[in-house]
């Protein structure tokens, strides 16, 4: 989990950050990024051996990696989260890229330095252009410019990927928690948006809240009836 990043470092890279996201497929609930770097010379690598992606942690186990990474004193991160309005306006990828790019912002301002090297989790790398219009509320990301790689499974195969990964489903988790005490009736403290019988039955049943994704095809054909 460490090659890549020991490779990209010998190359005169300092900066590498590792990118992950988290609520891709859900029909409720914001997409949420981590972005995560840390400090070569002084990290200790062996204390992080037993790190996996997210997927493969059960809840309490992301829980305890969360602590353990958002504390530790050799190593930063951001995260960020894009809303489904946003998501329904642009698009279930680029509200993705857009999520991942702010992480990285996010981070940046932490490091008081700008990334120099992105490995992203995926098959695409952040070519994005924010597409709303320039306001004092909305920034262009310069993401493009950074030299970036995109590794498939990349939350399995590089341990930035994998702490970003934890750093952004803990994040993404807690939101729909807050939102299951607003909108109860869905469930999201159980599936967390995701498509289950149980969601999809409240959907029928309840119709589509604030924070559905109406763009996406189980709640359209809901809306629409």
């Amino acid at each position: 989990m460490f090659k890549e990043i020991k490779k990209l470092h010998k190359q005169g890279y300092k900066r590498i950050v590792g990118i992950d996201e988290a609520g891709r497929g859900p029909l409720a609930g914001p997409v949420v990024a981590g972005a995560v770097f840390y400090n070569l010379s002084r990290f200790n690598l062996a204390n992080f051996k037993k790190i996996k992606d997210s997927k493969k942690l059960t809840a309490k186990q992301r829980e305890e990696w969360y602590k353990i990474l958002t504390k530790h004193s050799d190593l930063e991160w951001g995260v960020a989260s894009v809303g489904e309005k946003i998501i329904d306006k642009i698009n279930i990828l680029q509200a993705t890229k857009l999520a991942m790019a702010k992480a990285v912002k996010d981070l940046e301002k932490k490091l008081g330095k700008p990334a120099d090297f992105l490995i992203i989790d995926g098959n695409f790398i952040l070519s994005y252009t924010d597409p709303r219009p320039r306001s004092k509320d909305t920034t262009r990301t310069g993401i493009v410019e950074l030299p970036q790689k995109a590794i498939p499974k990349g939350d399995e195969k590089i341990f930035l990927c994998a702490a970003a990964s934890i750093i952004a489903k803990v994040t993404r988790d807690r939101i729909m928690m807050k939102m299951h005490k607003k909108y109860p009736q869905y469930g999201f403290d159980r599936h967390k948006g995701y498509g289950t019988k149980a969601h999809l039955r409240a959907l029928q049943k309840h119709g589509a809240s604030k924070i559905h994704r109406r763009s996406f095809g189980p709640v359209r054909k809901i809306t629409k009836n």
